[in-house]
């Protein structure tokens, strides 16, 4: 599936709408990839889904720190949003001490990942891949699949 946002409202919409869609996995957390280039709106696009999701925490890219992980509030179908940006990864390796494998076996998680490529070699399969692409008039074109 393939939407193209004409605005930034349009594309916080889409992703929010997106979270609100989610539901859990039985066997594990739920984990969901963003790709695109410097700037695309990944971190804006989990922001959005945070937001949608009720944490009221300010969301920031966790280039430096890695991991982020947000308590969801009651009612949510997750009760964790684990933010992870994997920009200055090498290899799927050195999620290990980022506890990767611990949130990856909690049902409770939802955990979205960006820079998916930079950990092709050990990755589980994403229960959805997104692509962000920048477009002129700062628009963005987001495929799901």
């Amino acid at each position: 599936m393939e939407m193209t946002g004409k605005s930034l409202e349009a594309f916080t919409e889409a992703a929010a709408a997106f979270a609100k869609e989610l539901r859990p996995k039985a066997d594990g957390a739920t984990l969901i990839t963003l790709s695109g280039e410097l700037g695309a709106g990944k971190t804006a696009f989990v922001k959005a889904a945070a937001r949608a999701l009720g944490v009221k925490e300010d969301i920031t890219s966790p280039t430096f720190v890695l991991l982020k992980a947000y308590a969801l509030p009651q009612g949510n179908a997750f009760g964790r949003l684990v933010h992870i940006d994997a920009y200055r990864l090498e290899s799927g390796e050195e999620l290990a001490p980022l506890r990767f494998d611990e949130y990856m076996n909690d049902a409770a998680n939802l955990i979205m990942l960006e820079w998916p490529e930079k950990l092709a070699d050990t990755l589980p399969a994403p229960a959805m891949r997104i692509g962000i692409e920048a477009l002129p008039d700062s628009m963005r074109k987001i495929t799901y699949g």
